[in-house]
């Protein structure tokens, strides 16, 4: 079986890093990842993606990401249910995280940056090009 899923979007807000009882930093973020196609009315949508780090990745992501940055995520889809405080029961999709690349140099260049700059990625597939 496989699992595995790999985004390139910009984060919405800066990481938030906290500790686990035993001390285990975990840190989340969501990443915006713009859809390859226009709707109807020739806009661009983008789907907002949680993402969750883990330990060391999750310290590095807190200290060198910020609002805004073109980061590329790779890991797994979690699904995952829980009890919320009104007693229903929810679910959350999350993408967990196993390598995080930083691909731009930082907020100062980021707004700099056009939405759909894919160049240090070789440009985004052709549609041809994908196999499914």
């Amino acid at each position: 079986m496989l699992n595995r899923v790999v985004l390139i979007g910009r984060l919405t807000a800066d990481p938030q890093l906290r500790y686990t009882q035993n001390g285990t930093a975990v840190t989340t973020f969501t990443l915006a990842v713009q859809r390859n196609f226009a709707n109807q009315q020739g806009e661009r949508e983008a789907d907002f993606i949680d993402i969750v780090a883990w330990r060391k990745l999750a310290e590095l992501c807190a200290n060198f990401l910020s609002k805004g940055r073109l980061t590329a995520v790779e890991g797994r889809l979690q699904i995952r249910s829980y009890e919320a405080q009104d007693g229903t029961r929810r679910r959350v999709a999350e993408v967990v995280a196993d390598n995080v690349q930083f691909l731009d140099r930082g907020a100062s260049q980021a707004s700099t940056l056009p939405e759909d700059d894919f160049s240090e990625l070789g440009g985004p597939p052709d549609e041809e090009d994908i196999p499914f």
